[in-house]
């Protein structure tokens, strides 16, 4: 088989979880393997890998329809839009009525211009949108949009969470990342943001997203935090279907 699926575990960067491919299936140990539609170290799912004679059809599985669920952590934002950042604002606790939050799916299911999030690889001006946001130089260019389409958007369930649940979850997420993702100076910052908020009950969200190629939900996230006014983050992506990939 030349075009497969593969689970890629949260903390992985898509080429890490191609290197584990070729160490626990041998077949693949001299492959030329590549991957279609990447997903973030605080993302995990389905991912589809191409090898050998069919790396030339990527374009055709980039385009796949993709379904995820995952979980908005309110009250927080993050420069990343997801845990693996370092937080900019708070507002705890998160406030918002049930109207508000019906008219704001009724509002993001559809076509919809989602601008880039920051810290993506996007390229602007021969550079990845990160290397900007590193350099805090974002002022300097106008972040690009993509159109896509939310054909589905489902609010699945809320859920309660106490500081020190919260904390570990988080704490945990960020050690499984390897590389340079800045994780041990996000890491000390999220303990002094729980120090603070030592006895806070947080509340997190679950919705479930079926979209076109190329949407960020870590972005929907913080694009919901906004509509609602009280910030969002993304605290858990899982991507549960690629095409007839699930």
């Amino acid at each position: 088989m030349s075009i497969f699926q593969i689970y890629k575990n949260l903390g992985e960067t898509p080429l890490e979880t191609l290197d584990r491919l070729r160490i626990e299936r041998l077949e693949y140990k001299d492959s030329t393997l590549t991957y279609a539609g990447r997903l973030d170290p605080m993302a995990e799912g389905i991912l589809l890998v191409l090898s050998d004679e069919d790396n030339h059809r990527r374009d055709e599985f980039l385009g796949l329809e993709k379904e995820y669920e995952f979980d908005v952590l309110w009250g927080v934002e993050t420069d990343t839009y997801d845990v693996l950042g370092k937080i900019v604002s708070s507002k705890i606790p998160a406030v918002f009525s049930k109207d508000g939050f019906r008219k704001m799916l009724e509002k993001f299911e559809g076509i919809y211009d989602q601008p880039y999030p920051p810290y993506s690889s996007q390229p602007v001006q021969g550079k990845p949108l990160f290397q900007w946001a590193r350099e805090g130089r974002l002022g300097e260019i106008e972040i690009p949009k993509k159109e896509i389409d939310i054909k589905k958007l489902e609010h699945v369930r809320d859920t309660r969470i106490i500081t020190v649940d919260l904390c570990e979850k988080i704490l945990h997420n960020i050690s499984l990342v390897k590389g340079d993702f800045r994780q041990e100076e996000i890491a000390t910052l999220w303990r002094e943001f729980f120090v603070k908020h030592p006895s806070t009950l947080f509340t997190y969200s679950t919705f479930r997203a079926t979209v076109t190629s190329g949407a960020y939900m870590r972005g929907l996230a913080h694009t919901f935090g906004r509509e609602l006014n009280c910030g969002g983050i993304a605290l858990k992506i899982v991507r549960t279907r690629v095409g007839k990939y699930e």
